[in-house]
């Protein structure tokens, strides 16, 4: 390794004075304690280094040692289950073995090196290999298969190959030759950049829904199985809950949750959760399929701005072995601060509020890195991306929120004025918006029914009409609305608070089936169709009111189970009995 002397020090930003000899982007030891660093600014005569721990104590006049390679992520067995930090340090491992609190230069291998690995072979002497073709697997957990890949840049025929048995992560268990004659090992893991996207054979159009369980984000705003959404909301409006509840219930085969830059206590109380939960696929704990990223907001700010990197090269590295993954970034808005401050200190031409002018295509590397592919195996996966944003003053006009809508497709506001009435999700139905209907409507047809889509629109008809009304009604009060027009208002109310408000500590109502919101909607529906009948019979909406329909249909999400749905006739029968008298 070569060595260069620090010339100056700028909280996590480091100079060298003079050649150097190193490259863009090239992972660097940093100092006596070696911290680690990365090159991001190369002059003809200083170099630039963002060192990702806690420079303190640092000084002029120590080492840099170059590694002669970009910052890396291990990709093997032992991801799932585990809680790194921004450069994928294994919390645990470092609280076993250093105590509580990460000390500067403290250095742990990413993947337990001794752990033994039930591994089974897939291929034979004289097979040809292809970048991305799978060579080998072992159960990770009892839910997650972990498939090795051939590295993407490599071909060749196979030489070698070990018997089936228990092997350590970096043992060899194949070899093969390329066509220069080179044997290459591939052992259980590898390497990669976190900041190059992984090659894919295929991009394939987005038509399938992550389905949640949650009512106004399956039937409103959906977001398509490699699709990206951004869930902005100020202080107290419920983005981390939200998110939480979308990793608990999502149908993605693997979960990463990156706390970037948020509260201690928020990611204890996921690790916690997330032990304690029992996934509703499997029946096994939830972390069974889950990798946390804990970046909180005291460590240090340059390994905010690497985490999310970190996040969805592993989310990339299992959509690679054909899985589903769902990424939760937590929150994009202390990484673009993160982004901010080493701007300042690189003292580079801010732009709006201060955040610098390649924000938005920072955001776009990250958000682009979603989407539904064929990969070098052949196999099918995902990754979709959920980001919370946190816009200061819940005001969604900032640079951040901004920008990240130009990158997303689907938009969910979470309203102050709801999360401060107790209406969870706080996701404001008159500002959010999903452009995936239109490429999940053949989906929703085949496998939920014909009239989910037309439901729904009558659903979001119904609100919006609402809205307008409610601007009438603060002006001049209720009392002056025609019969129709109110029962728009109180129909309204039902959707509201029977259908989009949803109970995460209810066991009926934390998770509810597709076929569930279907018909939940139909019986809404089906109950402002007899009234409307009623109503244009000359008879008064009071005395529709009085019959207490209303009250019971926004209490059906908690008295119909959710493999009871024949009772839903019932409801129906119900609205017949106490209507038709009015209508006849």
């Amino acid at each position: 390794m070569s060595e260069n002397i620090i010339y100056g020090i700028n909280g996590p930003v480091v100079t060298i004075k003079g050649e150097t000899g190193l490259s863009m982007m090239e992972m660097v030891y940093v100092g006596e304690k070696r911290l680690v660093g990365e090159v991001i600014r190369l002059d003809k005569d200083e170099t630039t280094i963002q060192v990702y721990e806690e420079t303190t104590g640092l000084k002029p006049g120590e080492p840099v040692y170059a590694t002669g390679g970009a910052m890396c992520a291990t990709l093997g067995p032992g991801i799932i289950r585990n809680i790194f930090d921004g450069i994928e340090r294994p919390l645990s491992a470092i609280a076993e073995h250093h105590g509580a609190f990460i000390a500067c230069g403290c250095s742990e291998s990413a993947l337990n090196e001794e752990k033994e690995w039930e591994v089974v072979v897939t291929v034979k002497q004289g097979d040809v290999l292809h970048g991305g073709d799978i060579y080998g697997e072992c159960p990770e957990t009892p839910v997650v298969a972990h498939r090795f890949l051939v590295p993407p840049s490599l071909e060749g025929e196979v030489v070698e190959t070990a018997p089936d048995g228990k092997y350590k992560i970096n043992d060899t268990i194949v070899k093969i030759k390329d066509k220069k004659g080179n044997v290459h090992e591939l052992t259980l893991c590898q390497r990669w950049p976190i900041r190059i996207p992984r090659p894919v054979k295929k991009r394939l159009p987005s038509q399938r829904p992550l389905i949640t369980g949650q009512r106004v984000v399956d039937t409103l705003f959906p977001v398509a199985k490699g699709g990206a959404a951004a869930i902005p909301g100020g202080f107290g409006t419920g983005k981390t809950m939200t998110q939480h509840q979308l990793a608990k219930w999502c149908d993605a085969d693997i979960i990463i949750y990156v706390g970037c830059g948020e509260r201690g206590n928020e990611m204890t109380q996921a690790l916690t959760e997330f032990g304690e939960i029992s996934d509703p696929r499997t029946g096994r704990p939830l972390t069974d399929r889950t990798v946390l990223i804990a970046n909180t907001s005291n460590m240090p700010v340059a390994a905010r701005e690497a985490s999310i990197y970190t996040g969805i090269t592993l989310a990339e590295y299992y959509r690679d072995m054909g899985y589903h993954t769902a990424i939760m970034a937590d929150s994009t808005s202390r990484w673009a601060e993160a982004l901010r401050e080493i701007s300042g200190r690189l003292e580079e031409m801010p732009a709006d509020e201060g955040f610098p002018a390649y924000l938005p295509s920072r955001l776009s590397e990250f958000y682009e890195r979603a989407g539904y592919v064929e990969s070098l195996s052949g196999n099918e996966g995902s990754i979709t991306i959920i980001g919370a944003v946190s816009p200061q003053g819940s005001d969604f006009s900032e640079p951040v929120t901004q920008n990240t809508k130009r990158f997303t497709r689907c938009f969910w506001a979470l309203d102050k004025s709801l999360a401060y009435a107790r209406h969870y999700p706080a996701i404001n139905w008159n500002t959010s918006y999903s452009e995936y209907i239109n490429d999940l409507s053949d989906w929703y047809y085949e496998n939920v029914g014909s009239e989910f889509l037309k439901y729904r629109d009558e659903i979001c008809s119904l609100l919006l009409e609402e809205s307008s009304l409610m601007e009438i009604v603060k002006l001049i009060g209720a009392d002056v609305l025609p019969d129709d027009q109110k029962l728009i208002i109180e129909v309204a109310r039902v959707i509201r608070v029977g259908f989009l408000q949803q109970n995460a500590f209810h066991k009926e109502d934390t998770y509810v089936p597709l076929q569930k919101q279907m018909k939940m909607m139909e019986v809404i529906l089906y109950l402002y169709h007899k009234c409307r009948d009623v109503v244009a019979k000359q008879v008064p909406i009071s005395k529709i009111t009085g019959l207490g329909l209303f009250d019971k249909l926004v209490k059906v999400k908690y008295d119909v189970p959710n493999n009871a749905l024949e009772m839903f006739d019932d409801y129906k029968r119900d609205i017949d009995k106490a209507l038709d008298p009015l209508l006849r």
